[in-house]
């Protein structure tokens, strides 16, 4: 059974995995999903997840370490594309990550949702609901961890969902729940990418 995260709630990726079931953790899904509510703006809504890789000091030592629909791969981490409409039922949209492949020098992978082109089309996710992260055994579709953020972003365009990180050598996962305002281009200067 999946352990379930409220917001700031840590844990460790091989207990939680062992307390699902699996004994050997090797590579995982984080799947991300979303509803929209109710909207008359005249646009879809299109959100984009990605995942910074970021060094001890929090920022990506590359741009190759931002991972997203036009970057898909980096050592250990692989976006399986965008989806545009978020209409289908479970993930949306999905990041693989092979844990013994990731750079030794990433301490951390934030998981991230941006809604493309927010100001423009005066969208935020106060007009998103069932947002959610789960991290899965992807060798054996068992759930791990879920964190549902709830609907308390009524400005923000970005959130950072949840990150993988090292502790005391292995991997741990925390429940962020970090809104900003400024889209894409504010996380992507917040870790360090150039814009």
């Amino acid at each position: 059974m999946a352990v379930n995260l409220g917001k700031g709630g840590k844990v460790s990726l091989a207990k939680a995995a062992s307390d699902a079931g699996v004994s050997s953790l090797k590579r995982v899904g984080v799947g991300l999903g979303w509803d929209t509510n109710k909207y008359d703006g005249g646009f879809d809504f299109d959100l984009d997840a990605a995942a910074f890789l970021t060094n001890s000091a929090g920022k990506v030592s590359s741009d190759s370490d931002f991972v997203f629909y036009n970057n898909t791969d980096a050592p250990g981490v692989h976006h399986t594309g965008d989806n545009r409409t978020g209409d289908a039922e479970g993930d949306d949209e999905l990041i693989e990550v092979t844990l013994g492949d990731v750079a030794s020098a990433v301490e951390k992978i934030s998981f991230t949702v941006t809604i493309h082109q927010a100001e423009e089309r005066n969208q935020n996710f106060g007009q998103v609901s069932n947002a959610y992260i789960r991290v899965f055994d992807l060798d054996n579709n068992i759930d791990i961890i879920r964190y549902d953020l709830g609907e308390d972003f009524s400005i923000e365009t970005a959130i950072v969902v949840g990150e993988l990180y090292r502790h005391g050598g292995e991997w741990k996962f925390n429940a962020v729940g970090s809104g900003f305002s400024g889209g894409l281009y504010a996380l992507c200067k917040n870790f360090g990418v150039n814009v």
